[in-house]
């Protein structure tokens, strides 16, 4: 099965930035809807924002619109969350997952890296 592999969280100010990794291995991608999710504390598990497979369609939460931008690089098989102006609620545990075009979820999952934002 498809393994992802997040990095490049840590502690930052509010206002600052840091960008995120989520390295895939395994075959095929390049067929998957990639996509961020977070959870914080006491809360639900919630979507950040989605890549379509060849990179042509973006989607973002409204709380994160404008402030962060997903990328993907098919070649190195690899998506990418640049967070910028970033805010205490944006704390939390990011995750990376995958969706095949057919499927109907989410079905592969990184193991979270932790993204504090201090005020």
């Amino acid at each position: 099965q498809v393994q992802l592999v997040e990095s490049g969280g840590g502690l930052v100010q509010a206002g600052g930035s840091l960008r995120l990794s989520c390295a895939a291995s395994g075959r095929s991608f390049s067929a998957y809807t990639m996509a961020w999710f977070r959870q914080a504390p006491g809360k639900e598990r919630e979507f950040v924002c989605d890549i379509s497979a060849s990179g042509g369609r973006i989607g973002y939460a409204d709380s994160v619109k404008g402030r962060f931008t997903i990328s993907r690089d098919n070649p190195r098989n690899t998506i990418y969350l640049q967070m910028n102006s970033l805010k205490p609620e944006d704390t939390a545990l990011y995750y990376c997952a995958g969706k095949r075009i057919s499927g109907n979820g989410y079905t592969y999952w990184g193991q979270g890296t932790q993204v504090t934002v201090s005020s």
